[in-house]
C-alpha cells in the first residue's frame, strides 16, 4: 500500500510539473516509471543502434543507383554459380568459399543440384567511381517452379537470360523468355559455360538472335565455373537495367514477393518497397486481410539475414513483426502493405496468380502410430512452400492418410525427397493422378481430384453428360536428328500437333496438345530416353476436353483395393490393367485359399492373375489304392478348400503395397 501511494504521489507531481525530473528516489522506488511516457507506435521498436558502415554506404546511394535484376534460364544452365561469382566480385562473401551455390539453402536442391525456391541477395557494386546497389534474385529454371519465377519479376527490372553455349536455346529459355517480355523487363544475353570443349557460343548468339531479336553485340561470354569474363556482366547490369522508379516521400506502399517460417521469428515477409520508407517501431496494415501489425526488424539478405535501421523506395529487403505472424496464410503474396492512416491514399498493386495445382498423389504412413509425426512433418513443409494443397483423406488398405497436390511431378518428387531427409518420414506415395472433370445433365459441373470419386457406371448412364479431362500445350526443343522418334512419342500419347518450327538449321520447336494425365506418366523420362538427353520440355495449362476416361480399379477375390484406383483413357485400360495384375501378383502372399487379383474397367475384367493355395499332398499316405479312393480324398480337399474361400478374408501386408507402388 505504501509503494501504491509513493506511486500515485510521484504520478501527480510529474503531471502537475512536467518539466520536472523524477528524482533518484523516485527512480530507484519504481524502475519501470520511464516506459509509460514513450510514444504508443514505437513501444516495441528497439533502441537505436549506431549506423554500420554498410547501412551508411547504402544510405549514401540514391534510387537512381538502384538496380534489381534476376537470373532466369533453363534448369542446369549455371545460375546459382553465377550467383556465386557475382557475390564474391562485389566482396558480399569471400572468395574460394567451400559451400559452393551459396543460395541454394535446401538440402534437395544440393543433393540433386537444381535450385528449387528464388532466393535473394543485395549487393554493392562500385562503378565508374560510384557505388550501385544491385539486388539479385536467382530463380529455378523447372518449369514446375515457375510461380516462383513469376514472383520474382515482379521485384526486378531487368534479367540476365543465361543460356549454355554447349545446349543453346533450350524449352525453358524460351517460356522465361517471354513471362520476362510480358512484364517488361530489360534482357541483357548472357552465354555461360564457353570454356567447355563441346561450346559453341556463336550457334548460341545466333539462336538468341533469330528466337528473341536479341542484339549479339550487347552480349556477354562467360565461364561462371572459372570465372571468365565475369566481371563484364556487372556493368552490363548496370549500363541496361532501368532504375526503379519510387519516392521515399509518398506514403509507404510495398508488395509482398514472398514469405518463409522461422520458429523463433515467425514469418518473415520479402518485400519490395514502391514507395515511401518502413523503419522498425512502425505500424502497418495489410490492404487484402485488413490486419494491422507492428514492425520489428526490417534488414536486407546480404546473404543472409542482416538488419537496417530502415528500407526506402526501390529497395527490396525483408520484415519480421513484433509480435510476430503466426499464421503463414495471413502472408498472402501479392498483398499491398502500408502504415495505418494511409490505406486510402494507397492502391492495390497487382498481385500474383495464384498457381494451381496439376498433379495429385495419395499420402500414408506406413505404420498408422506414425500418422501425427507424419502430418507435423507435412505442416512444417508447408510453411516454406505455399504452392502445396492438402486434404485429408482414408482408405481402407492404408487406414488414415491425406491427398497432397501439387504443381508437377518434380515439386511431388522434391516435397517428398524433404519430407524422408528433414523429418526421417516413412511414407507410401500413390502414383500421380490429375482432376478431371464432370458435367452432370441438369448443367451443375464438378471439378474431382480423387480417383475414388469417379462416377459408378449406373450413375454415368443415367446423370453424367459429359466427362472432361485437362490438356496442356507441351513446347519440345530437340536437335532435327530425333524429330521422328519424338512425334512418335507424342503421338502414342494422345498428342495433337499443333506447330513445327525450325529456329536453326539443325535445332527444332515442337508444340503438341498433350493429356496431362501423359504427361505425369514419367513423359518427361520418355522424352529424355528418345532423344538420348538432348531435348527439354516446358508446358502450359491448354484448359479441358472431352475424353472416353473410364476409372481403373484392382479387385482383390472380388472386394476393390481402393488405395489402388486411377481414371485413365479408355485405350490404355487392357496394357494398364495387366500389367497391375501381374505386378501386384508378385507382392501378395500365398494363402490356404485361392486369391483372384483382377483388373476392372467399370464392370469389364480386363485382366486376372491367379495366386494358387498352399496345398497338403493327401495322396501321400496312398501307394497302390484304387483310383476312386484318390478321386473321393481330392474332392474332400476341394470342398474344404471352398469352405475356407467363403470365409477367408485376404490380408495384404504394407510392405505389398510399397512394393506396388514403388517406381
Amino acid at each position: 500500500m505504501r509503494q501504491c501511494r509513493l506511486f500515485a504521489r510521484t504520478l501527480t507531481e510529474i503531471w502537475k510539473t512536467p518539466t520536472v525530473r523524477p528524482s533518484s528516489r523516485c527512480l530507484q522506488t519504481s524502475t519501470f516509471l520511464p516506459r509509460f511516457f514513450h510514444h504508443s507506435p514505437n513501444f516495441l521498436a528497439p533502441p537505436p543502434q549506431p549506423q554500420t558502415d554498410l547501412e551508411k554506404r547504402i544510405a549514401a546511394i540514391p534510387i537512381s543507383r538502384f538496380r534489381n535484376f534476376c537470373i532466369v534460364a533453363h534448369v542446369d544452365h549455371g545460375k546459382s554459380t553465377l550467383s556465386d561469382r557475382l557475390l564474391e566480385l562485389t566482396g558480399t562473401i569471400p572468395p574460394g568459399g567451400a559451400k559452393a551455390q551459396i543460395l541454394d539453402k535446401l538440402d534437395v536442391e544440393r543433393e540433386r543440384g537444381i535450385t528449387v525456391k528464388a532466393q535473394t541477395c543485395t549487393m554493392i557494386c562500385a562503378h565508374r567511381g560510384d557505388d550501385y546497389l544491385l539486388h539479385l534474385v536467382d530463380t529455378p529454371g523447372h518449369v514446375d517452379f515457375r510461380a516462383e519465377v513469376s514472383r520474382s519479376y515482379a521485384s526486378c527490372g531487368g534479367a540476365l537470360l543465361l543460356v549454355d553455349a554447349s545446349q543453346g536455346v533450350q524449352a525453358q529459355t524460351v517460356a522465361n523468355f517471354y513471362l520476362a517480355f510480358a512484364q517488361g523487363l530489360r534482357l541483357v544475353p548472357v552465354v555461360n559455360k564457353v570454356d567447355l570443349p563441346s561450346a559453341d557460343p556463336e550457334r548460341a548468339l545466333e539462336q538468341m538472335h533469330s528466337t528473341f531479336e536479341l542484339d549479339p553485340k550487347k552480349a556477354v561470354l562467360v565461364s561462371a565455373k572459372t570465372g571468365l569474363n565475369v566481371a563484364s556482366i556487372l556493368p552490363a547490369v548496370i549500363e541496361q537495367v532501368p532504375a526503379p522508379e519510387g519516392d521515399s516521400g509518398r506514403p509507404l506502399r510495398l508488395l509482398l514477393v514472398d514469405s518463409w517460417y522461422s520458429n523463433y521469428k515467425g514469418v518473415i515477409l520479402l518485400v519490395r518497397i514502391f514507395d515511401g520508407e518502413v523503419r522498425a517501431g512502425d505500424q502497418v496494415v495489410s490492404l487484402v486481410t485488413g490486419l494491422k501489425y507492428t514492425v520489428g526488424e526490417v534488414g536486407i539478405m546480404y546473404p543472409d539475414q542482416t538488419p537496417q535501421s530502415s528500407l526506402r523506395a526501390g529497395q527490396v529487403g525483408y520484415l519480421i513483426f513484433n509480435p510476430g505472424m503466426k499464421r503463414i496464410q495471413d502472408a498472402k503474396v501479392g498483398d499491398t502493405y502500408t502504415t495505418v492512416g494511409s490505406e486510402r491514399n494507397v492502391e492495390l498493386l497487382p498481385g500474383f496468380e495464384e498457381p494451381k495445382s496439376m498433379v495429385f498423389v495419395a499420402a500414408f504412413p506406413v505404420d498408422q502410430s506414425d500418422y501425427q509425426h507424419l502430418e507435423d512433418s507435412i505442416n512444417q513443409v508447408m510453411l516454406n512452400d505455399r504452392s502445396v494443397t492438402v486434404q485429408k483423406e482414408s482408405s481402407e488398405a492404408l487406414g488414415a492418410g491425406w491427398r497432397l497436390g501439387f504443381l508437377g511431378t518434380l515439386h511431388c518428387s522434391v516435397f517428398e525427397d524433404r519430407l524422408r531427409q528433414e523429418h526421417g518420414a516413412s511414407i507410401i506415395i500413390t502414383p500421380p493422378s490429375v482432376p478431371f472433370k464432370v458435367k452432370y445433365r441438369d448443367g451443375k459441373e464438378e471439378v474431382i481430384e480423387n480417383p475414388n470419386l469417379f462416377p459408378d457406371t449406373d450413375v454415368q448412364h443415367t446423370r453424367v453428360a459429359e466427362l472432361q479431362e485437362p490438356y496442356v500445350t507441351a513446347t519440345i526443343t530437340l536437335p532435327e536428328e530425333y524429330l521422328g522418334p519424338v512425334i512418335v512419342l507424342c503421338e502414342a500419347n494422345r498428342g495433337e500437333q499443333k506447330e513445327l518450327s525450325f529456329f536453326t538449321s539443325t535445332q527444332v520447336i515442337l508444340k503438341y496438345d498433350l493429356p496431362l494425365a501423359q504427361l505425369v506418366d514419367d513423359f518427361f523420362g520418355k522424352l529424355k530416353g528418345a532423344t538420348k538427353g538432348y531435348a527439354s520440355l516446358d508446358y502450359e495449362d491448354a484448359g479441358w476436353r472431352r475424353s472416353n476416361i473410364v476409372k481403373l480399379q484392382l479387385l482383390v477375390n472380388k472386394e476393390p483395393v481402393d488405395a489402388i484406383a486411377r481414371v485413365v483413357h479408355n485405350s490404355q485400360v487392357e496394357r494398364m490393367g495387366r500389367a497391375w495384375a501381374s505386378k501386384f501378383k508378385e507382392h501378395v502372399d500365398r494363402q490356404m485359399f485361392e486369391i483372384v487379383i483382377q483388373a476392372a474397367a467399370g464392370r469389364r475384367i480386363v485382366a486376372r492373375e491367379t495366386i494358387k493355395p498352399f496345398r497338403k499332398d493327401v495322396l501321400q499316405k496312398l501307394h497302390a489304392s484304387d483310383v476312386s479312393r484318390r478321386r473321393k480324398l481330392l474332392e474332400k480337399q476341394k470342398e474344404g478348400r471352398k469352405k475356407l474361400r467363403a470365409v477367408g478374408n485376404v490380408v495384404i501386408d504394407h510392405k505389398a503395397f510399397q512394393g506396388f507402388l514403388a517406381k
